[in-house]
Order: structure tokens, then C-alpha cells, then sequence
């Protein structure tokens, strides 16, 4: 499948306004579009087999477990996983940290202990960490942002000097782009006696990930950013871990055996997953999984290098416009900048006119957005639908903004 015929598998992407513009969706680091097969795998789900998992032993019940656990083996294939039993469903990138905060780090963490972020870390990626410490008594000690957008390196070796016992980065900046080494920070993090966690919501939707030869001692994501469903996510964990810790949330299907006083855990991944489950979506994750595969991550990295290369091309010409991260090596297909004469939310609601959808605001990454000293940027984001035409579209939707502002 080429990725320039690929339009008429979204259904949203092919509306017209009024004005007869296309929608040109460029919020993708936000929540991506869903094609047709994603939409149609949850429809048909509720049409045929609408029924719990894990419990009934009638016929619709079986199949409606049967493609749940099979979403379960595809991500595990995707990821390149050692076993399904590492993966845990859980509703997004951000539950499944919180998950690992609060239990691996209850169970492992005392006062004193040190945990290793960066400056450019998602809010979700921050403040469990935060609320950790602040029960805990445990330290915060962040990597540096250079002002070329890239992490400090040289002074990640320093804290790894101060004996940490987590570090936890993102796969991919949500607001500069920027890709770090993570499987190199992981060997860094092991000989330092660390673990590994990484935030991989923005780096799963656009690049092979291996969880095994990164290293990774969790790696947290969501479907929603990699054309699956909101409302659903996943953890990867080492089995030994995930073993080792405790559960998280109480109730049905995470347990063994129930006595008044006392529980037994299930065997794993169910341990973690408590409840009625979101099945519609987890089917759901599996067919976005199924989308990728079809296409080819490295196509789709491929795509995004040329649009992300040439998005930054052409911005540079606006006048005022000033990027905030790397221009240029290897980063991702977030593009977040500054225009000297409009706020970022004028910024959008002109560029919304041209029927065209940019983010504006701190992109729930406050503290990054002070390290470069501005209140909020745009950012514009790419996907494996968009296309150079819609980057011209954007640069024309920049130029009305100067001529209306500057």
C-alpha cells in the first residue's frame, strides 16, 4: 500500500467545509485520525459478539475473548515482546505509569532514592514521579534540554554517577521532536544499576520499536496516537518484574481466589487488569496494529522524515516564525514554533479559518516550555495521511497570520 493513496481509508479526513477546503488534520502528536478497518473491527464487534471475555462459556463470549487476547498477541508481536503475559492493557500511556509508580516504586522505593527524568518530559511522564517523591521522600533529578532542542548527555552520565534506581524518558519529544538514544541511555541506566522506563506515546506511532533490544524495563503507550481508539493503551513490562509486583486496582478478573479477610492475584497480564475491560477498543488497538503492519513502519518513517524535512523548509521562510528544537538529524514529526507577533492561539484560530487543525498551548509540557522561556508554542504534527501539499497549505495559512498580525 503507498502511503499517497491512502486518503480514502480515513473517512474524516475526507470532509469538505463550506468553503469546499478539505480538512487538513495536523494535531496527530494529539490523537491521531482512525481508518475505516479500525472503525469497522469495534462496529463489528458490538454487531456480533457483544458479550464479557473471561467468563462466559457461550459462543459469542469465546469469540469476543478470542479477539481481545488476539489484540494482546498482536502488540506483543509489534513490540517484539517475549511474551504476551508482558503485556497489560490499561486505558493510556498515562495509566500504565502511574500503574508502574504505584506499585513498583511503593513496593521498591524509600527515602533518599533517586529517580532520573528529562526537561522535556509530558506531564504524564512527570507528575506520578512527583507524587511518588513527595510520599516517598525520594529525589527528582532531570536531564538538561540543550538549546538545540537535545538532551545533555554529558550531564546524564553525572546522575547516573548518584546511583539512581529508575530512569524514565521519552521515546520521542511531543513538543520539540527530538529523539533521544534510548537504547544506549538504557545500558547507561543498567551499568548505573537502574531501570529503564520509557514513554513511548509519540515514538510507537512512527518507528519500528523493540522493547527487547532497547532494553526496556517498561515501556508505556496508548492506541490513540497510532490510529487505534481512546480509551485504550498498554504497558510493557519484564515478566519478572510485572511478577514481582504488586497489583494495582481491586476487583474482578485480577484475582485468583477471594476469601473475606484475603485475595490470591491472578496469573499476569490479568493481575493488572481489574474490571470489565474496554474489548471494543482492545479489538480496535489490534486492527490499527494490523493498519501499520500493512503499510510498514519503516515506510512510514520514511514518509514522515521527507514531510517533517520539508515542513521545516518552508516554515522558515514566514517571517517571525522561530522553531523550538532541532532543524535538523534525526527527530520526529512534531513541529512546534513561535510567531514573534501572534499568540499560538491566534496562531490556530486563524489556521482553523482555512479549515486546518494545529495545537496551541503548553502541550502538557509546562516545564519544558519555561526552560525555553516561552508560554506556549503551536505545533503542528504529521502523520502517515499527511502530505507536502498540506504543508503548503499550512505555510499559506502562516503567511495570512503575518499579514494580519505583523
Amino acid at each position: 500500500m503507498a502511503i499517497v493513496n491512502i486518503l480514502q481509508d480515513f473517512p474524516i479526513l475526507n470532509q469538505v467545509n463550506k468553503d469546499g477546503k478539505r480538512l487538513c488534520f495536523l494535531d496527530s502528536a494529539a490523537t491521531s485520525q482512525k481508518p475505516e478497518t479500525v472503525i469497522e473491527s469495534m462496529n463489528h464487534y458490538y454487531r456480533t459478539m457483544n458479550a464479557n471475555i473471561h467468563r462466559g462459556i457461550y459462543q459469542i463470549a469465546e469469540q469476543a475473548t478470542e479477539a481481545y487476547e488476539k489484540s494482546r498477541e498482536k502488540i506483543q508481536e509489534f513490540i517484539h515482546a517475549g511474551s504476551s503475559r508482558e503485556i497489560i492493557f490499561t486505558r493510556n500511556t498515562t495509566e500504565s505509569i502511574n500503574l508502574v509508580a504505584n506499585t513498583w516504586g511503593k513496593q521498591n522505593l524509600k527515602k533518599g532514592d533517586l529517580i532520573i527524568l528529562s526537561e522535556m518530559e509530558h506531564h504524564a511522564n512527570l507528575i506520578p514521579w512527583q507524587i511518588l517523591a513527595s510520599d516517598k521522600g525520594i529525589s527528582l533529578e532531570f536531564i538538561p534540554v540543550q538549546e538545540n532542542g537535545q538532551l545533555n548527555l554529558s550531564e546524564y552520565q553525572r546522575l547516573l554517577n548518584l546511583q539512581p534506581k529508575l530512569v524514565c524518558v521519552s521515546g520521542m519529544s511531543n513538543v520539540l521532536g527530538t529523539v533521544p538514544p534510548v537504547k544506549q541511555m538504557a545500558v547507561d541506566a543498567h551499568k548505573a544499576g537502574a531501570l529503564f522506563l520509557v514513554d513511548g506515546a509519540q515514538m510507537i506511532p512512527h518507528r519500528k520499536v523493540d522493547v527487547q533490544d532497547i532494553d526496556a524495563d517498561f515501556f508505556a503507550f496508548s492506541a490513540h496516537k497510532m490510529l487505534g481508539p481512546t480509551g485504550i493503551g498498554a504497558l510493557y513490562g519484564k515478566e519478572a518484574l510485572l511478577e514481582s509486583m504488586p497489583p494495582f486496582l481491586g476487583g474482578g478478573d485480577m484475582i485468583s481466589k477471594v476469601f473475606l479477610r484475603s485475595f490470591t492475584t491472578n496469573e499476569l497480564p490479568y493481575k493488572f487488569e481489574a474490571g470489565t475491560p474496554s474489548i471494543a477498543e482492545a479489538i480496535g488497538f489490534g486492527a490499527a496494529i494490523d493498519y501499520l503492519n500493512q503499510i510498514g513502519m519503516d515506510a512510514i518513517w520514511q514518509h514522515e522524515v521527507e514531510i517533517t524535512k520539508y515542513a521545516i523548509q518552508e516554515l522558515q521562510k514566514v517571517p517571525g516564525l522561530k522553531i523550538v528544537g532541532p532543524t535538523d538529524g534525526v527527530r520526529g514529526s512534531a513541529v512546534s514554533f513561535t510567531l514573534d507577533y501572534a499568540h499560538p492561539h491566534d496562531v490556530a484560530q486563524i489556521l482553523d479559518s482555512e479549515y486546518i487543525c494545529v495545537r496551541a498551548g503548553h502541550h502538557c509540557a509546562m516545564p519544558l516550555h519555561t526552560r525555553f522561556s516561552v508560554p506556549a508554542t503551536t505545533r503542528a504534527s504529521f502523520y502517515l495521511y499527511n502530505t507536502l501539499d498540506e504543508v503548503d497549505r499550512l505555510k499559506t495559512g502562516l503567511e495570512k497570520v503575518y499579514h494580519f498580525f505583523g
